[in-house]
Formats: structure tokens, C-alpha cells, sequence
């Protein structure tokens, strides 16, 4: 429920107190911390363990952590994981059936959705859970176990104050400033000797939680250091998107021969659809014991990249690179605008940083756009 914010400033030495809080009211605690020389989203028990001094250096298929004299817990864009691995996750068992004499006991894997708090979820990855939402509980057809695990999240929000080489949330108008859809939203400033973070709440589960941290009112002054610091991000983006009439001049090019130039350099891996935050496409996968005793039904993450997506009897319906690249980016910028009523691509640059050859979305929609 949203509420009239509040904005209050929390001392960086009272950080460790918001994990106390959390624990307190039983929340697991989703957070970045660094894993394989990647900020990767995991379970967290403490402060120490998030990237305090660690930045991310990201381009064109090229991903890289510096730790720095910045000592900024939040300093880092984003790695390759997002929240959907936790609201969606990458597999989750349907059914098991067991052998009981003459006949199968069948039961429904329900293991209840666990109460967590996701921390340091940016503005794009709001609106990617935004758009997961319009997909997963707005249509003809909800998902019960998202809607769960969505029900029992607490989002704390931070704001970038920096973007990375691959981002483009601004032409997306995804961010980089949260807008709703938070519980509690957090700006960092750590600036010489000043380390301090500026919360705002979003409901009156933020609103509640903010009371029960060692916090001060904020200053006009330190609230209008936060559009300036947003406004920085802004400028630093390190791509662009045309979205004016983007639906349309896609659907123009769908015979290109942009297609089968990109095609030529994509590996049809799967990467952008596996860290794309909005991607929802699945495949149900059953198998047996070898006892005979047991079955079982799991669902798990599929991608419009492989040949046996789209399979249908006698063969795949998109056999080439090409049709099947083209699937993806028409999808992500056309298609879903009509399945939807809104583009589905939030600008967060995970797509071209993680590319193993680097192609840009954002390049290649351009091309397609001005090339018939």
C-alpha cells in the first residue's frame, strides 16, 4: 500500500542494524555480494558480506569487478542474476508420483513461498518486476507460485548514482531513480569522510521499518543531493534507444537482411534470455526413477534460442539463426507491446554485457529500424 513517504537519514556505521530489523521480523535476506569475481544475488546474513569497494566496468560482451578506496556498499551497477531468480525460479517442481502397489499416489509440489527481503533492487529490475507481474498475475492465467513469492517479498530499493557502459534504463524511462513498486528505496553517499544513506519509504511496510532504525530526519538539502546524484546516472548512460514508433518500424523490417548479418555472429547461446530480467518462457520436463517407483514433473527456464522450442511435429518452426534471433529482439520490443501494451526490454544493458560476442540490442534495433 503507498503512503505519504518518509525520508530520513541513516548513518553508514547504523547499516548492520537494518539486517538486525530484517532478521528480527524473519525475513531471508536477498542480496549482492561477490561470487566468481561476479555480484551475484544470494542469500545474506550480514552487511560484511555485500561488495563494500567493489565497482563493475561493463561493455560489449565484457564484464569486469575493480575494488576501489570508495568504500560504498552499492558502488557496483549489476551482475548477471536478477530477482527473478527468486520470484521465477530457474526450476520448480510440479508433481511426483509415487508407486504405491497397483497404482501411483500423484502429490503437488507446494513448498510454500519463503518470507524474504530483496536488497539493493534497482530501478530497471523494479520495472522488470512490474512487467512480470502484467504476465505472470494480470492475464487470463495466474501463476500461484509466483504470486506467493511475490506476495511475501519486501523490496528495499537503491538508487543509481552511477550507470554502467550498457545501460540505457533512461531511453527505456525504467530509471535510473525508483518510482514505486518499493517498500523502502535507499541512496548512498560515500564521499570522503561522509558515509550515510538517505531512505525513503514506499508502504507502510517501509514506513514501519524505517521506525525501528536509529534514523534522522532528512535536509532539504541532502534530499535534492539525490536528483542531482540521479541526474549524474542519467548523463553517464552508456547506450540509447529510439522507442518513438519503434513497434512500427520493426514490424517494417521484419525482412531485413539485417537479420542474417547479426545471425552470422550470434552463437544462439541463450545468454541474453538466461539474465534478461523480464524473459518468462519455459519448458516442463518429466522423467522416472529407474526403480520405476517414482515420477516426476519439474518446470524449468527455456529460451526462444534453442531449435526444440519452437518444435512442433515434423520439425522447428524458427530452424535458422536468423528467424530465431529475430524472434527474440521482435518479442522484446514489438510483439510484447501487443500481447502486453508495453515494450518489454527495461533497459539494463544485461543482454550486451553478457553477449559472448557483444551483440547490441540496442544497435541492432537501430539497424533493423533504418535498413529495409
Amino acid at each position: 500500500m503507498k503512503t505519504k513517504p518518509t525520508v530520513s537519514i541513516l548513518a553508514a556505521g547504523e547499516f548492520p542494524k537494518l539486517f538486525d530489523v530484517l532478521h528480527e521480523l524473519g525475513y531471508q535476506i536477498i542480496g549482492p555480494t561477490v561470487r566468481d569475481n561476479a555480484v551475484v544475488y544470494e542469500p545474506i546474513d550480514t552487511a560484511d558480506e555485500l561488495p563494500e569497494g567493489w565497482t563493475d566496468e561493463q561493455s560489449n560482451g565484457r564484464y569486469r569487478l575493480t575494488h576501489g578506496k570508495r568504500k560504498s556498499y552499492f558502488g557496483y551497477v549489476h551482475g548477471p542474476f536478477s530477482w527473478k531468480t527468486y520470484l521465477y525460479p530457474p526450476s520448480r517442481p510440479l508433481y511426483r508420483a509415487q508407486r504405491e502397489g497397483n497404482r501411483f499416489d500423484i502429490a503437488a509440489e507446494n513448498g510454500g513461498a519463503p518470507k524474504q527481503a530483496f536488497l539493493g533492487v534497482r530501478s530497471c529490475e523494479l520495472a522488470a518486476i512490474r512487467i512480470q507481474d502484467r504476465v505472470l498475475l494480470k492475464g487470463p492465467f495466474v501463476d500461484t507460485a509466483y504470486r506467493e513469492r511475490r506476495q511475501n517479498a519486501l523490496i528495499i530499493a537503491v538508487n543509481c548514482t552511477r550507470a554502467g557502459g550498457t545501460c540505457f534504463c533512461a531511453s527505456m524511462k525504467t530509471g535510473p531513480r525508483v518510482s514505486d513498486g518499493y517498500d523502502l528505496a535507499l541512496t548512498e553517499f560515500a564521499e570522503g569522510k561522509q558515509h550515510y544513506f538517505v531512505m525513503e519509504s514506499g508502504s507502510e511496510q517501509g514506513s514501519a521499518l524505517l521506525s525501528r532504525l536509529p534514523v534522522s530526519p532528512a535536509s532539504a538539502e541532502q534530499i535534492a543531493d539525490v536528483a542531482k546524484a540521479v541526474d549524474k546516472a542519467t548523463r553517464q548512460m552508456g547506450r540509447t534507444l529510439d522507442v518513438e514508433g519503434l513497434k512500427e518500424s520493426l514490424y517494417k523490417g521484419f525482412d531485413s537482411t539485417q537479420w542474417e548479418k547479426v545471425a552470422g555472429r550470434c552463437l544462439t547461446c541463450g545468454n541474453c534470455t538466461l539474465v534478461c530480467p523480464t524473459c518468462f518462457c519455459v519448458t516442463v520436463e518429466e522423467g522416472t526413477a529407474l526403480t520405476g517407483e517414482q515420477a516426476f514433473r519439474v518446470r524449468r527456464w527455456d529460451s526462444c534460442f534453442t531449435a526444440d522450442f519452437s518444435y512442433i511435429h515434423g520439425g522447428s518452426i524458427r530452424a535458422s539463426d536468423y528467424s530465431r534471433y529475430r524472434q527474440w529482439l521482435m518479442h522484446k520490443l514489438a510483439y510484447w507491446q501487443d500481447q502486453f501494451g508495453e515494450i518489454g526490454c527495461v533497459g539494463c544493458g544485461r543482454c550486451i554485457t553478457w553477449c559472448p560476442v557483444g551483440i547490441d540490442l540496442t544497435e541492432e534495433a537501430r539497424a533493423v529500424q533504418t535498413q529495409r
